[in-house]
């Protein structure tokens, strides 16, 4: 019980990572991404999904060695290289 209570937060943490993850699971990977211009991600991982190359988050996901993290990291830069694209085309 007291275990519980000390790891809370931590585990609420990871259910909505969880979550968020799920949701993206059938979002594309951009074929012209450059995982080795991912900030964060180590260089196993990113050796992993250069050699790889996998067209969706689930695809990513399925990768031994990739962890929620980085796949977390992944779709913060997927959403910002879609931003940026976006305001370099411009309305």
């Amino acid at each position: 019980m007291e275990t519980t209570k000390k790891y809370a937060g931590y585990i609420e943490r990871q259910n909505k990572e969880i979550k968020k993850i799920k949701k993206y699971e059938n979002a594309k990977i951009p074929k012209e991404i450059i995982f080795s211009e991912i900030t964060g991600l180590s260089n196993e991982v990113k050796q992993k999904l250069e050699k790889v190359l996998p067209k969706t988050i689930a695809h990513a996901q399925r990768i031994p060695g990739i962890t929620p993290a980085a796949i977390s990291l992944l779709l913060v830069h997927i959403k910002k290289e879609k931003s940026s694209l976006t305001k370099k085309i411009g309305p």
